[in-house]
């Protein structure tokens, strides 16, 4: 009965295993981002540029619904800037007096609004393929920035020999095998930045993980500045409380 239950369960994990296996991606080249270690922090100017390439791109197919207008506050934009970026989008509100829905500019308190209204109509613009929204999406793969950065560069015209990619699909080196609906989102010189920064398509891949790991984790600059100062204060207090000890037993001997 023993000798059963073990291969079973045996088994059982390699069923769950083989699949999990065979859907990792190649290994992840890791990337040189400002924000990684205790000391790291967001550089303002690459997200102000990773927002322009979402805006520009991305927001084109992908929806952002955790993300309000007011945030881009934190990116450095002025009160007049936010409200104007957000009035370029319309949202349904109401009722109004006489019951009706109506719609209205956005406003720094509203989300991001989604490029489609809902998930069927966002399948039926992409050949049946829903883009995910990109809220939490560094967060939500594993490999984190590093894979959604391979995954944006990742794209290959031509497959390797033996390799059919079906119509409606593209190959892509670093997506779980290999085949993505998405087609190649990004490419040198797509958009223009203001600070003068040349838009190739690694600079415009990175700029705009930095943008989504933003949007997944506002609040890091605050947590890597207060891990610092804690870090600080408990070295201040080792060495006054090692300072009191040497002065309490200075003359015990």
């Amino acid at each position: 009965m023993r000798k059963f239950l073990t291969s079973t369960l045996a088994a059982a994990l390699l069923a769950v295993a083989v699949p999990a296996l065979a859907s990792e991606g190649p290994a992840l080249e890791h990337q040189n981002w400002t924000w990684n270690g205790p000391f790291g922090q967001y550089d303002p100017a690459q997200l102000r540029r990773g927002f322009q390439v979402f805006r520009e791109i991305c927001s084109n197919c992908h929806s952002m619904k955790l993300v309000a207008y007011r945030n881009l506050g934190y990116l450095g934009f002025t009160e007049d800037e936010v409200k104007a970026i957000a009035a370029e989008k319309q949202v349904q509100d109401g009722p109004n007096d006489q019951g009706d829905m109506y719609a209205r500019p956005a406003r720094p308190s509203d989300r991001f609004v989604p490029p489609f209204p809902n998930d069927q109509a966002a399948r039926v613009a992409n050949n049946g393929a829903l883009p995910p929204d990109l809220s939490l999406i560094n967060k939500a793969r594993a490999g984190g920035p590093d894979y959604i950065y391979a995954v944006l560069t990742g794209f290959r015209d031509t497959p390797p020999d033996g390799v059919t990619i079906p119509d409606g699909m593209y190959y892509n080196v670093a997506f779980p095998g290999h085949q993505i609906a998405m087609p190649p989102p990004i490419n040198d010189d797509q958009v223009t930045y203001a600070d003068g920064t040349k838009a190739t398509k690694e600079q415009i891949a990175k700029d705009a993980v930095a943008f989504l790991n933003w949007a997944a984790e506002p609040e890091l600059d605050q947590r890597h500045s207060l891990g610092v100062k804690a870090l600080i204060f408990v070295f201040v207090m080792t060495l006054l409380f090692y300072a009191l000890k040497r002065k309490i037993w200075a003359n015990v001997h």
